[in-house]
């Protein structure tokens, strides 16, 4: 069986280098795209179940995946992203400004450390495993549409990883990573997947 994580399409707060969090930020136009470039490399994966984020970009790229596949959509609250708490819809350029302190912590040791009013990536964890763990105890194909911190957090408990190395887990808007899972065992055949962002024709 094969488990494929989906990071969502672009939005706007992405373009313009925006903290997300859970901040519900719909799909730009060019995320929009992107999620129809990556429904057509999906259309001949034999895919049972599709499961989401609830959040307006996740839901957005799982209903235009599921143009080909016309399955029923599953809303998981546990596979949102990472509530950033008090710095949810401050630009990058503003956080350098205010949180240098944090900041180095953060990048220094990511493990350690909590969102102010927020999540740390320990507690994303716990949530997200959830339903990962029901999905390699069956046997259907399932394609989960996620987060860029959700699905890194998800990929270190997979590849057994500390949570202080999620950077090399992370991914980018509409990538997909497919996991292959054999007697409860999973094996990650690739990670980020973004060829079919240049690959293939607009649609």
């Amino acid at each position: 069986m094969q488990l494929i994580l989906i990071r969502h399409g672009e939005t706007h707060w992405n373009k313009e280098g925006r903290v997300q969090g859970i901040s519900d930020i719909e799909l730009s136009g060019a995320g929009i795209e992107q999620a129809r470039k990556l429904a057509l490399s999906l259309k001949d994966s034999t895919i049972d179940v599709i499961q989401t984020s609830p959040l307006k970009r996740a839901y957005q790229t799982a209903e235009i995946i599921n143009a080909f596949h016309q399955k029923k959509i599953d809303v998981h609250p546990e596979l949102t992203e990472m509530d950033q708490g008090d710095f949810e819809g401050l630009s990058f350029k503003e956080l350098m400004a205010r949180e240098k302190e944090f900041l180095h912590r953060w990048i220094t040791d990511p493990a350690s450390v909590k969102m102010p009013n927020g999540e740390s990536l320990a507690e994303l964890q716990e949530r997200a495993w959830q339903p990962i763990q029901k999905i390699i105890a069956g046997e259907k194909n399932v394609l989960i549409v996620s987060h860029n911190f959700t699905i890194a957090a998800i990929l270190c408990r997979l590849r057994k990883i500390n949570l202080s190395e999620f950077r090399s887990t992370c991914v980018d808007t509409a990538s997909k990573t497919l996991i292959s899972i054999r007697n409860g065992e999973a094996s990650i055949d690739i990670i980020n997947d973004c060829r079919h962002l240049s690959s293939l024709p607009d649609v």
